[in-house]
Formats: C-alpha cells, structure tokens, sequence
C-alpha cells in the first residue's frame, strides 16, 4: 500500500510539474495579450480625447454661426425698417408733387 501510494504520489508531482511548465508559456501568452489589450485601450482612449476636441470645436463654430444667422437677422430687420420709411417719404414726396400740380 505504501509503494501504491508512492507511485501516486509520484505521479501527482510529475502532473504538477508538466502543469507548471504549460502555466509558465501560457502566462507569457497572457501577458502579451494584456499588452495588446493595453495598446488598444491607449488608440481608444486617444481617438475619443480627438473626437472630444473635434465635438468642442463643433460646437464652437456653431455656437459662433448662430450668433452670426442672429446679427445678420437683425440686419435684415433693421433695413426692412429703413425702406418702409424710405416707402413713406416717397409716398409723402409723391402727395406733396401731386398737390403741387394741382395748383
């Protein structure tokens, strides 16, 4: 029984043993998949800071279109406002041109 026990025992060293050797090559596996996964992690964080900054730029030049769609519309209200006056005159010129021919 102690000579079975010892075979088994032997045994169970030698798996342990294959096993250690098969866990080292696969640790070093593991370790360039880590560095893998830490260089894409690194392009992803890096390609989101970019669109970040590209999304502030964006917002940005609207923020600075809007304010210009804003100035030309008052433009546009206040030249709108300097032709009904300008109608008016003429229309004032024209009566007074019309009373002035009657005479």
């Amino acid at each position: 029984m102690k000579k079975s026990f010892w075979v088994i025992s032997l045994m169970f060293v030698f798996a342990i043993t294959l096993m250690g050797c098969a866990t080292t090559s696969d640790l070093e596996k593991v370790r360039a998949q880590e560095q893998e996964i830490n260089a894409k992690a690194d392009q992803a964080l890096q390609a989101s800071q970019d669109a970040n900054a590209n999304a502030a730029k964006a917002a940005e030049a609207a923020a600075r279109a809007e304010s210009a769609l804003k100035a030309a519309e008052e433009r546009a209200q206040a030249a709108e406002e300097r032709a009904k006056a300008a109608e008016e005159r003429a229309n004032k010129a024209d009566a007074v041109f019309e009373k002035s021919m009657r005479k």
